[in-house]
C-alpha cells in the first residue's frame, strides 16, 4: 500500500452509454478497500446525460478538474476518446481503442486493457479448442481488441464481419499491418465464413439488454464451431444460448470483464489486485442485478 493512500480518496469512474449495471464500481471498491484503498467509482451513463455520447469531451474535462484518478471508457467511445488524449500506449495505438484513461500531471494517457483482458480469459477456459480459423463479428473497439487477442493466441486466419463494411476493411489491414504472416480478410456473408470456421467471436453490442437479438443465422452455431461472447449483461446473451442448444463449446463475457478490470485496476493504483476475489464481486453484483 502506498504511504499516502490511508488518507485519500481516489476517484475513478466509467463513461459509456447503458452502464448502470456495470460490476466495475463494485469490483474496484470492494478491491479497493481489501487492499487498503478508498475509492470512489462513478457511472458517468451518456443515457442520463443531455446530448448523450457528444458530451465526451466535456465529461473528461469535469473528471480531470475534478482530480480523477482515471475513467474506463466503454460503448460507444473507445475510438471518439482518442483525439481528446495526449498520449496512447503502444497496444491502444496499435488497436485505434482505448478503454483505459489516465490523469497524469496533466496530461491524458490511453491504455487499451481489453485485449489482455479476452486474451486472458480465453487462454484459461478455451486453451484445449482450436484458434487456427476465426471469425470476428464487429469492428469497433472491442473487436479491435479481441482480433488482436486472437492473433496474440495463436489464430492464423482472421475473417472479420461487420454491419459497415469501412469499418471492418480498416480494422482488417491494421491487424494485417500487425500481423504480416497472417490471413486477414473481410466477409459480407457470415454463414459461408461460419462453415468453413473453426471459431467464431462476437464483439458487439448485439445481446445487450438494450440490443436485444442473436448477431448470426442461428443455423450457423454447430459443433465442432465454438463462441465467445464479450457481451455480460446478461451473461447469458441469446447467441450463447442458441449455441449451447446446439452443443457449441462457449466462453462468456465475465472473464474479458473481470481480467480487463484487473489491469486497469493496476494502472490506476498502482498496485496489483486480487483477481479472484474481484472475479467473485463481479458474479456477486451481477447475481444482485439479475434478481
Amino acid at each position: 500500500m502506498r504511504p499516502e493512500s490511508a488518507n485519500r480518496t481516489y476517484l475513478v469512474g466509467l463513461v459509456g452509454a447503458g452502464i448502470q449495471h456495470s460490476s466495475s464500481p463494485a469490483m474496484h471498491m470492494d478491491e479497493g478497500q481489501s487492499l487498503g484503498l478508498q475509492i470512489s467509482y462513478e457511472l458517468l451513463d451518456f443515457d442520463l446525460l443531455p446530448e448523450g455520447p457528444a458530451r465526451l469531451a466535456a465529461v473528461l474535462d469535469q473528471a480531470e478538474q475534478r482530480g480523477f484518478t482515471g475513467l474506463n471508457v466503454t460503448y460507444p467511445s473507445k475510438q471518439a476518446v482518442i483525439p481528446l488524449l495526449h498520449e496512447l500506449s503502444a497496444e491502444a495505438r496499435a488497436l485505434h481503442s482505448v478503454n483505459t484513461v489516465l490523469f497524469r500531471g496533466g496530461r491524458r494517457i490511453g491504455h487499451n486493457t481489453d485485449w489482455w483482458g479476452f486474451a486472458e480469459s480465453f487462454r484459461r477456459e478455451m486453451s484445449d479448442v482450436n484458434p487456427r480459423r476465426v471469425v470476428l463479428v464487429g469492428a469497433g473497439g472491442a473487436g479491435a481488441a479481441v482480433g488482436y487477442a486472437m492473433l496474440k493466441s495463436g489464430t492464423q486466419e482472421l475473417t472479420v464481419h461487420d454491419m459497415d463494411r469501412s469499418r471492418a476493411v480498416a480494422l482488417a489491414q491494421r491487424m494485417s499491418g500487425l500481423f504480416e504472416d497472417r490471413k486477414i480478410s473481410v466477409c459480407d456473408d457470415i454463414a459461408a465464413a461460419l462453415a468453413a470456421a473453426d471459431g467464431l467471436v462476437h464483439a458487439t453490442p448485439t445481446g445487450m439488454q438494450k440490443y436485444p437479438g442473436i448477431p448470426v443465422p442461428a443455423e450457423s452455431l454447430r459443433p465442432p464451431l465454438w463462441v465467445a461472447e464479450i457481451v455480460y449483461v446478461p451473461l447469458l446473451t441469446e447467441l450463447l444460448r442458441t449455441a449451447r442448444q446446439h452443443n457449441c463449446r462457449t466462453l462468456d463475457g465475465d472473464g474479458m470483464a473481470v481480467f480487463q478490470g484487473a489491469m486497469a485496476f493496476k494502472l490506476f493504483f498502482g498496485v496489483n489486485p486480487d483477481v479472484a476475489r474481484m472475479q467473485r464481486r463481479f458474479h456477486s453484483k451481477l447475481a444482485t442485478a439479475a434478481a
